[in-house]
């Protein structure tokens, strides 16, 4: 897990490459909606191009993470399907579904039944690496390759990529730093229960930090974003809570009454639990600062395992799960 996390500014480099050669052919129905679907560690790549694309994409951006595809698919939707080993059951049952609605499906995987199923359709199918033991060690092409099926479906401009190509440099030259501020962290954390506090334009961040201490740390954790988290989770700070461990994962141009909501939070927060810590992004676009936080995120990670001593590759839980429901 170290070399995987280690190599991800690199992945980033390598994904770019693989998004120039993106071309999708032409649809019969102009786009006017956007549905990707995706679980875990394929599924995340989802939520940050909904992140990066929000402010910028002129028709809405979804993701689905389930076995259903949603009604109001149609031919004016542009559906992305990804699941890095290409197996994933959710993702092939949404598949499946897709095929009669008329939509733009396209595949992202590094093999399996996804992309034999799209070429066997004529899809446009976007093939990224293999060999990786965990897709979650795989955002970097996740999240590049389907911001490259969008630039070629002529929904978001290449700004985004150059915004990529900045933060790869960002990582290699923080990259000491990043680890330190990780190992730090992981100290800071201890054995105690991570609950993480976001803007709302960065919730992608959450999750990712969420399904990294779950997977890699084996560690349960909790996230809620600002400002809808003042409207039911802040009440529920009731009672002192010295098992908790509280992360404020911050931007400093947050939006400007979001982050008077985080200060205040934070101080009524704080009455309850001694440990709490605010983490700053770096970088000057949204994509700089989304992608520091998560190579943070995913050494912090890896140091709580560390703590731990506990495998971070391991997921035996998840294997019995599966195997179970092959019975059926």
């Amino acid at each position: 897990m170290d070399k995987m996390i280690a190599r991800f500014p690199d992945q980033l480099e390598e994904a770019l490459q693989i998004a120039a050669q993106v071309t999708l052919r032409k649809h019969t129905a102009p786009i006017r909606s956007v549905l990707i679907s995706g679980l875990g560690g394929s599924g995340i790549g989802g939520n940050f191009v909904q992140d990066l694309t929000g402010a910028e994409c002129k028709v809405p951006v979804l993701v689905n993470k389930g076995y259903q595809a949603p009604r109001w698919v149609n031919k004016h939707t542009l559906a992305i399907c990804s699941s890095y080993s290409g197996n994933t059951e959710e993702t092939l049952s949404t598949f499946a579904q897709l095929l009669p609605t008329g939509a733009k499906i396209v595949c992202v995987a590094s093999g399996g039944k996804l992309l034999e199923l799209g070429r066997q359709h004529g899809m446009d199918c976007v093939q990224v690496p293999a060999g990786w033991s965990s897709p979650r060690a795989c955002l970097g092409y996740s999240v590049v390759a389907q911001l490259a099926v969008l630039h070629s479906a002529k929904l978001i401009k290449g700004a985004v990529f150059r915004q990529i190509k900045a933060a790869k440099k960002l990582l290699v030259k923080d990259q000491a730093d990043i680890r330190k501020r990780a190992q730090k962290l992981a100290g800071f954390l201890g054995e105690k229960t991570p609950v993480l506090y976001c803007a709302d334009q960065i919730e992608a961040v959450a999750i990712r930090w969420r399904q990294q201490i779950n997977e890699n740390a084996k560690m349960l954790c909790w996230h809620h974003v600002v400002p809808e988290m003042n409207h039911n989770e802040l009440v529920g700070w009731r009672n002192n809570r010295p098992d908790v461990a509280v992360v404020w994962l911050r931007n400093r141009d947050d939006f400007e009454r979001t982050a008077l909501r985080m200060n205040i939070n934070k101080e009524i927060v704080e009455h309850y639990t001694n440990t709490s810590i605010e983490v700053f992004s770096k970088g000057k676009s949204l994509a700089e600062k989304l992608f520091y936080l998560v190579h943070l995120g995913d050494w912090l990670s890896l140091y709580l395992a560390q703590i731990r001593e506990i495998d971070p590759v391991e997921i035996r839980v998840i294997d019995y799960l599966k195997a179970e429901l092959g019975k059926v």
